[in-house]
């Protein structure tokens, strides 16, 4: 290990040690940003490469999340606009999301947590979907470690507007009179019927790539978010952004909208 890298290890060590365990966010999002980016830059023939590097990172990310004890974490890996594009570039990354679906129960077993999927399953490929939800199936819960919900073929608004009909439906069907809906439904009833309403609203969102938006990423649960958007693609991403996000992320003062 040459000087520079000794350097850095040590920069981060200290870094770790000095993040307060107390002030550590409950519930991080992040938006896994910059794959096809990533590619061009390295000069990739294809985006596969790219989405199996982005993919191999996830899965460090979510040991690096486990070892700092973060309580649950939610990824975005695919967004419901992101099926507009070419199919040249969709195939090859619902083969590697397949792939990673494929190991996630034996790293869930090895790292300690337990695994959600969420998002509009109906509009994948039969196999992908199929695949999404035998790993989380296939994964036992963790009492008191991390859980962790992929945000597949995700939507923010369309969440919402899932929960709202639910939350209608359940209404409905426990007798609630149809004139007496609108001053039935409140934010609690429309929380308790969002994709993974068992996690705590989110703490943190962290984007890569450089964008600074949401881009409609956990609209209900990130209204009081502190968000940090770093420069690095997804796959380029390193445990001292993470780091560094999560120093950022104990700096601030939260509050809350008061």
């Amino acid at each position: 290990m040459d000087a520079t890298a000794t350097i850095y290890r040590y920069y981060e060590h200290r870094l770790a040690r000095s993040l307060p365990r107390d002030g550590l966010p409950h519930h991080i999002g992040v938006i896994l940003d910059g794959h096809r980016r990533f590619a061009r830059t390295e000069g990739h023939a294809d985006y596969r490469q790219s989405y199996r590097i982005g993919m191999a990172k996830l899965e460090e990310f979510l040991g690096w999340s486990a070892e700092l004890g973060i309580g649950a974490l939610t990824a975005w890996v695919l967004s419901t606009e992101n099926l507009r594009r070419p199919r040249e570039e969709l195939d090859p990354y619902f083969s590697v999301l397949m792939e990673l679906f494929e190991r996630l129960p034996k790293l869930a077993r090895s790292v300690g947590f337990s695994l959600s999927v969420s998002g509009s399953l109906d509009l994948l490929p039969a196999e992908l979907a199929r695949a999404a939800k035998e790993a989380a199936e296939d994964t036992e819960p963790v009492p008191g470690r991390m859980h962790v919900n992929i945000a597949l073929c995700y939507g923010g608004r369309q969440e919402i507007v899932d929960a709202c009909r639910a939350l209608v439906a359940d209404l409905l069907a426990t007798g609630c009179a149809p004139d007496r809906l609108v001053e039935t439904i409140d934010a609690e009833g429309i929380s308790d019927h969002l994709y993974a309403a068992e996690l705590p609203d989110t703490d943190l969102v962290i984007r890569t790539s450089g964008e600074s938006r949401l881009s409609g990423f956990l609209l209900w649960q990130s209204a009081y978010a502190e968000c940090v958007f770093v420069d690095p693609y997804w796959p380029a991403f390193r445990r001292i952004d993470l780091l560094r996000a999560l120093r950022d992320y104990a700096r601030r003062e939260r509050r809350f909208g008061a």
